[in-house]
């Protein structure tokens, strides 16, 4: 039998019809075999042209709804894609926000500043794996754009195969250097213990972070966003489960913890793993016949190797602060864990816009479609500085408030390190949503190097001014947390100004 193609919203057809448009080998075939019928059995066809969802049936198999970001209303179509990826983000956040909750809440400020400093390495570690997927999604979305499913099939097996290679060595390597990492890092006498368990634990979870987030990454660049948002809410829910059972039940405390992440890790990542060979045709043949191709590697390596290296950098710089901050002793680390897992919340939506931002730009950029795209800067810019405005007046009233939902009252110095904290770095949310869809424009441009110029701007100013004016005796940590935003802007502003002097050249 022919593939069936049936398109969105498409009513199911009386049998002899149903029979006719199965000898159809193509969707243009379907749309004039329709025209034969006047009446469906359950609803007539409503076309969208910026959605257009398109099912491919296969041997059985049905594939996953696409959204096509090169037709339809600009800010419509992006909020629509980028909304999946927002709560997706948002999920991700309220569980590690739950981790906090329940570690400083029924273990102690000293786990606490132990799991917020192990935190901070895991983000750096993973942060290499999500630069490659990343990276790796900018050319899905490109082939895609082109409608070349032969590249893409390539693409992705090559894709998986590097990265699979780099999973593992994240994976072991840091096992192996546990030691000298927790040295490195300052990690305080008192709590290094349960810093180490905790960590030796969580370092297994690896794995199941780049399965996630490669089959996400290839599942969004065709405009997916629903399927990685269904599971990462199941392993949302699992791991917040998890969580208080192992540590508020059982008493199992960091320990308990860090299983429970890394159990509702591989839950997420085996999961859309499974799903993605199961309903898409493209990936089970790139699998079955896995092809590294030299053109193909050399693609995905100069999207792959600056945004993951721009993930890195920026990722080094937070952890060489957290460095800083551990020198600070634990009042300071627990502090600083709490604020920064507030702070990260409150930004997330700025982040995931740019990323969708960023398949949007690659897509159109694919399609040829240079107008669209500069249409699409102009709403991203007005959409991401609008809520970043928002947000940062909102954390302003609520920090304190906020920040007692983690410590204990009796916690001052903490509670109010943490205010002071989110204060500063909440004032200037509309910097760092400046610079996400920085990041995000020039990934899908294909100048990769630019972004990686950002981050070394932003985090080169941020550790450099850090180390500079914490030890000043009247600034003291508080010149860690001025830092950052100055960083922010100094990279938003040459961000700013190469896009303006090569306008024509990008758009």
């Amino acid at each position: 039998m022919l593939p069936l193609h049936l398109l969105h919203y498409f009513a199911v057809p009386k049998s002899e019809q149903k029979r006719e448009i199965q000898r159809s080998a193509s969707i243009e075939n379907v749309f004039r075999q329709k025209k034969k019928f006047s009446v469906y059995n359950r609803a007539e066809r409503r076309y969208d042209d910026n959605i257009r969802t398109v099912m491919y049936q296969y041997k059985g198999d049905i594939t996953l709804k696409q959204r096509d970001l090169t037709r339809g209303p600009v800010f419509r179509s992006m909020s629509i894609f980028a909304l999946p990826m927002l709560l997706g983000n948002l999920l991700q956040q309220m569980y590690n926000v739950v981790d906090t909750w329940v570690v400083g809440r029924y273990i102690g400020s000293d786990a606490l500043a132990g799991v917020g400093s192990s935190y901070t390495l895991m983000i750096f570690l993973t942060s290499i794996l999500l630069g490659l997927c990343m990276g790796s999604g900018v050319v899905f979305s490109l082939n895609y754009g082109r409608k070349d499913e032969n590249q893409l099939k390539t693409s992705v097996g090559t894709a998986f195969c590097l990265i699979a290679a780099a999973a593992v060595l994240l994976t072991m390597i840091p096992i192996l250097a546990l030691d000298f990492i927790l040295a490195w890092l300052n990690i305080p006498q008192q709590i290094l213990a349960l810093t180490r368990e905790y960590l030796f634990i969580v370092f297994w979870g690896i794995p199941a972070v780049f399965f996630y987030n490669f089959f996400a990454a290839y599942l969004k660049s065709l405009g997916n966003a629903v399927v990685p948002l269904v599971f990462l809410s199941i392993s949302t829910a699992v791991n917040i489960g998890l969580d208080l059972l192992f540590v508020v039940g059982l008493g199992f405390g960091t320990p308990g913890a860090a299983g429970a992440t890394i159990i509702a890790q591989y839950i997420s990542g085996i999961g859309v793993c499974v799903y993605v060979m199961k309903k898409d045709s493209r990936v089970r043949a790139a699998f079955l016949h896995i092809r590294v191709s030299r053109d193909s590697m050399r693609e995905i390596a100069g999207y792959s190797v600056f945004t993951c290296l721009q993930q890195s950098v920026m990722n080094l710089g937070i952890l060489m602060v957290q460095g800083l901050v551990n020198s600070f002793g634990t009042t300071i680390m627990a502090a600083f864990a709490a604020a920064v897992k507030i702070d990260s919340f409150a930004y997330m939506p700025a982040q995931e816009y740019g990323n969708a931002f960023s398949t949007f730009v690659a897509q159109n950029t694919g399609a040829g479609k240079k107008d669209r795209v500069t249409s699409g800067i102009k709403c991203a810019a007005l959409t991401s500085l609008t809520y970043c405005a928002a947000a940062s007046v909102v954390l302003w009233f609520l920090a304190e408030n906020l920040m007692r939902s983690f410590v204990s009252s009796s916690e001052g110095a903490i509670i109010e390190e943490g205010v002071r904290y989110l204060h500063i770095e909440g004032a200037f949310y509309c910097g760092i949503g400046c610079l996400f869809l920085l990041y995000g424009f020039y990934r899908a441009i294909r100048k990769p190097a630019m972004s990686l110029v950002l981050t070394i701007i932003s985090l080169g100013t941020r550790v450099a001014l850090a180390y500079i004016l914490s030890p000043v005796s009247f600034i003291g940590v508080v010149g860690i947390w001025w830092a950052i935003p100055i960083g922010w802007f100094l990279a938003d502003m040459t961000g700013i100004v190469y896009l303006v002097v090569n306008r024509k050249n990008f758009l």
